[in-house]
This record gives structure tokens, sequence and C-alpha cells, in this order.
């Protein structure tokens, strides 16, 4: 066994208040009830579904979360969990998925039974090792610091076959140079359409950039991103990268906060929805904001790759 499956077995989450211990038995209980009522009436092969493992990962898993509970417009740690499947349809957010992310909301939000927020992403063991062997540094750092929280296959993960600095830094570039214009764009089109009175369209956009902007500094950072539109979500992963994200978003006031769930309801509820309104100073709020983030995000990928240049010249030599 090599040092990093060593690593991997790691079970115990004795670095964690006691409280948060219960919080996430609590985490994999929702996890496990929403995902057999997903999969309750599924027929053929899908009856034989199954979560192989659930792995804590992030700082709560490393031991340097932050946590502050009493104050909404300082940056705290999520949850980050990643939950291993028998089968890759299994991995699908919005057929097997989507309760349990709501529920899980609810628990923090609205129920108040956990005082953590909650971020999960689904893969095969398959998916994972690919990541892994591919040197996709989120996967690497499960590895190295994950824990497990419950497992019924005790096979380890591959071990992660990290990139050469010169194969990091073409990669980091070509992420940016990708996704960030076209986050960009969609900002335009949204301004675009909010001079045109169309209100909805431009607020669909104003999403479409969001998810875009946290997309590249995701890949940019870590070359993956997760297949999910909530921008709750990827705001959170991008945010737990680079805390400077973070002043993006004002949400000391409930005000504040509902706004970034209105633009989070505008990709479905804005295209599908007639009941969905937001008004022309929203736009103009949610603008100045998405601004001040394509700023950000451009400081963060630009400083990532300028370091990731650097080291490979240095290898190089």
């Amino acid at each position: 066994i090599t040092g990093l499956e060593i690593e991997l077995m790691r079970t115990d989450l004795n670095h964690l208040p006691m409280t948060k211990q219960r919080e996430l038995d609590r985490v994999v209980e929702i996890l496990f009830q929403g995902f057999r009522e997903a999969t309750q009436e599924a027929t053929g092969r899908r009856k034989s579904a199954r979560i192989l493992k659930v792995i804590l990962f992030g700082s709560y898993a490393r031991g340097d979360w932050v946590d502050a509970p009493f104050d909404a417009n300082q940056f705290t740690s999520d949850y980050d969990i990643l939950v291993i499947v028998n089968q890759k349809e299994l991995t699908d957010g919005v057929l097997y998925w989507e309760e349990t992310e709501q529920r899980l909301f609810d628990a923090y939000q609205v129920e108040k039974i956990i005082r953590t927020p909650v971020n999960f992403i689904v893969h095969t063991l398959q998916q994972v090792n690919d990541g892994l062997s591919h040197g996709r540094l989120l996967f690497t750092e499960i590895a190295r610091d994950g824990v497990i929280l419950y497992q019924s296959d005790d096979r380890s993960l591959a071990e992660a076959k990290p990139k050469t600095p010169e194969q990091a830094y073409h990669m980091a570039e070509e992420y940016f140079k990708e996704l960030f214009p076209g986050a960009m764009w969609r900002f335009e089109l949204a301004k675009f359409s909010h001079i045109n009175n169309r209100h909805s369209d431009a607020a669909f956009d104003f999403h479409q950039a969001t998810e875009k902007l946290y997309r590249c500094v995701l890949t940019t950072l870590t070359f993956y991103a997760p297949r999910s539109t909530n921008i709750v979500f990827l705001r959170a992963m991008a945010e737990g990268l680079d805390k400077r994200l973070f002043d993006a978003w004002p949400r000391a006031t409930q005000a504040e906060r509902a706004m970034y769930q209105k633009l989070k309801d505008a990709y479905r509820k804005g295209q599908h929805s007639k009941h969905f309104e937001i008004s022309s100073e929203e736009l103009v709020w949610l603008q100045g904001r998405i601004q001040i983030l394509g700023e950000l995000v451009h400081e963060v990928c630009s400083g990532r790759i300028a370091k990731l240049k650097i080291d490979a010249e240095a290898a190089a030599k």
C-alpha cells in the first residue's frame, strides 16, 4: 500500500468538534435518504444502485476551516463532500440528486438542523481515478486529505499523477482563455437585454456569466469544475480556493442574500416561469456585482497562471 492509499484510509474526525461530527453524521444520513428515494423505483441494472464511499474533503478534512456563524458577511467554510457511486448514470444531478441538494439547503437555511452549508459532488470510482491519473488537483487533494465518512467498497483510490509544471501552466492558460471571454460575452448580452427591457433574458444571461466565471476560476486553479448549474454551490467551491472572491457578493443582509438566490433562480424560473419577476434596479445591482466578480476572477486566474509560468520556466532550466 502506498503512502497515498494509507492516507485515504483515514476515517477519524477527532480533529473536529463533537458538534461538527454530529452534523456530518446527519449530512450522510440525508445523502442516503435522498439517494434511496431517488432510486426506489429503479428498474434493470439501476436496481443495484449503490453508494460506495462518502468522503469529506476541503477545509474540514484538512483542519483549517473558518466558522463565523454570527457574521453573515464573513467567509465561512462549507462541508465539501465527494459521493462515489457504482454507476455512471447515478452521477446525473438533476435525476438523482436535485432533491437531496434542496434538502441539505433547507436543513441549513430553513430548519436550522445543521449549522454549516454543505456542497457535494458525485462521481464513479473510475471517474475519480481518471481525475487522479490526469493530475486534476481537486481529486489529488481529496486523495491526500480526504476523510472517509462511509464506505461499502474498500478499494483505494488510484495514485495521483501530478502534471508537470509545463503541463499545468499550459492547461491553466488554456482554460482561462477559453472560459473567461465566454463569461464576459454573456455579461454583455445581459446588459443588452436589460437596455431593451427584456428583464428575464437579462437575468438568465447574468446567471450564465456568473456560472461561467466560477467555472473559469475552478478549472484554471484545479483543472476541474463540477457538472452543476447551481451558482451557490459553484460560488462556495471557488471562494474556498481563494477568499478574495468572497468580496464580490455582500451578504450581511437578508436582501443581499435574497438577490443572489434570485440570480440562481433565473436559470430556470427566468426561462420557464411567467411568475419570475426582476426589476431594472435589481438588474443594475447584479450587473455591478458581476462586474466586480469578473475583475476578481481575472486577478485570481492571472496570478495563478503567472506563478505556473514561473514554475514551468524554472523546471525547464
